[in-house]
Protein backbone atom coordinates (compact mmCIF):
# COMPACT_ATOMS: atom_id res chain seq x y z
CA UNK A 1 0.00 0.00 0.00
CA UNK A 2 2.81 2.34 0.77
CA UNK A 3 4.27 2.35 -2.31
CA UNK A 4 1.32 2.89 -4.31
CA UNK A 5 0.62 5.74 -2.14
CA UNK A 6 4.24 7.07 -3.40
CA UNK A 7 3.72 6.73 -6.86
CA UNK A 8 0.23 8.42 -6.48
CA UNK A 9 2.19 11.43 -4.74
CA UNK A 10 4.72 11.15 -7.57
CA UNK A 11 2.47 11.04 -10.02
CA UNK A 12 -0.09 14.05 -8.78
CA UNK A 13 3.02 15.90 -8.22
CA UNK A 14 3.97 15.54 -11.97
CA UNK A 15 0.42 16.06 -12.81
CA UNK A 16 0.67 19.57 -10.99
CA UNK A 17 3.66 20.56 -12.58
CA UNK A 18 1.86 19.86 -16.51
CA UNK A 19 -1.63 22.01 -15.19
CA UNK A 20 0.87 24.23 -13.89
CA UNK A 21 2.73 24.82 -16.08
CA UNK A 22 0.54 24.50 -19.26
CA UNK A 23 -1.46 27.46 -18.66
CA UNK A 24 1.74 29.64 -18.21
CA UNK A 25 2.22 28.64 -21.24
CA UNK A 26 -0.77 30.00 -22.72
CA UNK A 27 -0.05 33.30 -21.16
CA UNK A 28 3.11 33.08 -23.27
CA UNK A 29 1.81 32.29 -26.94
CA UNK A 30 -1.30 34.82 -26.30
CA UNK A 31 1.37 37.55 -26.07
CA UNK A 32 3.86 35.99 -28.50
CA UNK A 33 3.77 38.45 -31.89
CA UNK A 34 5.58 36.38 -34.05
CA UNK A 35 5.16 33.32 -36.23
CA UNK A 36 7.74 31.42 -35.34
CA UNK A 37 7.27 31.76 -31.42
CA UNK A 38 3.66 30.89 -31.91
CA UNK A 39 4.82 27.66 -34.08
CA UNK A 40 6.87 26.47 -31.05
CA UNK A 41 4.47 27.29 -28.18
CA UNK A 42 1.96 25.11 -29.94
CA UNK A 43 4.49 22.07 -29.91
CA UNK A 44 5.75 22.76 -26.35
CA UNK A 45 1.50 22.98 -25.38
CA UNK A 46 1.14 19.83 -27.23
CA UNK A 47 3.65 18.13 -25.83
CA UNK A 48 3.12 18.81 -22.29
CA UNK A 49 -0.41 18.11 -22.30
CA UNK A 50 -0.46 14.60 -24.08
CA UNK A 51 3.14 13.28 -23.01
CA UNK A 52 3.36 14.69 -19.19
CA UNK A 53 0.26 16.15 -17.81
CA UNK A 54 -1.98 13.97 -19.51
CA UNK A 55 -0.25 10.61 -18.66
CA UNK A 56 0.20 11.92 -15.17
CA UNK A 57 -3.31 12.26 -14.61
CA UNK A 58 -4.64 8.84 -15.76
CA UNK A 59 -2.01 7.36 -13.23
CA UNK A 60 -2.84 9.69 -10.70
CA UNK A 61 -6.21 8.71 -10.58
CA UNK A 62 -5.85 5.13 -11.39
CA UNK A 63 -3.81 4.96 -8.25
CA UNK A 64 -5.88 7.01 -6.01
CA UNK A 65 -8.66 4.57 -6.78
CA UNK A 66 -6.45 1.39 -6.00
CA UNK A 67 -5.96 3.60 -2.68
CA UNK A 68 -9.44 3.31 -1.91
CA UNK A 69 -10.05 -0.25 -3.15
CA UNK A 70 -7.97 -1.16 -0.01
CA UNK A 71 -10.96 -0.23 2.49
CA UNK A 72 -13.71 1.67 0.57
CA UNK A 73 -16.02 1.30 3.55
CA UNK A 74 -14.22 3.05 5.57
CA UNK A 75 -13.02 5.86 3.26
CA UNK A 76 -16.43 6.49 1.58
CA UNK A 77 -17.76 6.75 4.93
CA UNK A 78 -15.12 9.77 5.47
CA UNK A 79 -16.71 13.51 4.20
CA UNK A 80 -13.26 14.90 3.45
CA UNK A 81 -12.63 11.52 1.07
CA UNK A 82 -15.96 12.82 -0.71
CA UNK A 83 -14.96 16.53 -1.08
CA UNK A 84 -11.44 15.68 -2.16
CA UNK A 85 -12.85 13.23 -5.19
CA UNK A 86 -15.28 15.92 -6.18
CA UNK A 87 -12.05 18.73 -6.18
CA UNK A 88 -10.39 16.35 -8.29
CA UNK A 89 -13.17 15.83 -10.46
CA UNK A 90 -13.22 19.80 -10.94
CA UNK A 91 -9.31 19.50 -11.84
CA UNK A 92 -10.00 16.62 -14.22
CA UNK A 93 -12.57 19.28 -15.77
CA UNK A 94 -9.84 22.10 -16.26
CA UNK A 95 -7.27 19.33 -17.22
CA UNK A 96 -9.30 18.45 -20.06
CA UNK A 97 -10.32 22.28 -21.01
CA UNK A 98 -6.41 23.00 -20.84
CA UNK A 99 -6.99 20.19 -23.53
CA UNK A 100 -9.79 21.92 -25.08
CA UNK A 101 -7.32 25.10 -25.12
CA UNK A 102 -4.53 23.73 -26.99
CA UNK A 103 -6.21 22.67 -29.98
CA UNK A 104 -8.10 26.59 -30.07
CA UNK A 105 -4.12 27.86 -29.82
CA UNK A 106 -3.14 24.80 -32.33
CA UNK A 107 -5.98 26.36 -34.93
CA UNK A 108 -4.92 29.76 -34.47
CA UNK A 109 -8.46 30.27 -32.58
CA UNK A 110 -7.67 32.00 -29.53
CA UNK A 111 -9.65 35.29 -28.70
CA UNK A 112 -8.40 35.92 -25.31
CA UNK A 113 -5.58 37.64 -23.61
CA UNK A 114 -3.11 36.72 -21.58
CA UNK A 115 -4.55 38.66 -18.72
CA UNK A 116 -7.24 35.80 -19.00
CA UNK A 117 -4.81 33.41 -19.01
CA UNK A 118 -2.83 34.76 -16.09
CA UNK A 119 -6.03 34.23 -13.47
CA UNK A 120 -7.24 30.94 -15.62
CA UNK A 121 -3.32 29.94 -13.92
CA UNK A 122 -3.98 30.61 -10.81
CA UNK A 123 -7.49 27.99 -10.30
CA UNK A 124 -5.39 24.62 -9.66
CA UNK A 125 -3.52 26.30 -7.18
CA UNK A 126 -6.59 26.68 -5.18
CA UNK A 127 -7.49 23.11 -5.91
CA UNK A 128 -3.94 22.07 -4.68
CA UNK A 129 -4.18 24.06 -1.56
CA UNK A 130 -7.74 21.99 -0.78
CA UNK A 131 -6.76 18.77 -1.19
CA UNK A 132 -3.68 18.74 0.81
CA UNK A 133 -5.53 20.59 3.75
CA UNK A 134 -8.33 17.47 3.12
CA UNK A 135 -6.04 14.46 3.26
CA UNK A 136 -3.76 15.87 5.93
CA UNK A 137 -5.86 17.69 7.94
CA UNK A 138 -9.04 15.05 7.61
CA UNK A 139 -11.21 18.00 8.93
CA UNK A 140 -14.78 16.09 8.28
Amino acid sequence: MLWVKAFHIIAMVCWFAGIFYLPRLFVYHASAQDETGRERFKIMERKLYRGIATPSMVVTVVLGFWLISYNPAGYFSQGWLHAKLALVAVLVAYHFYCGHLVKVFRDDANRRSHVFYRWFNEFPVLILIAVVILVTVKPF
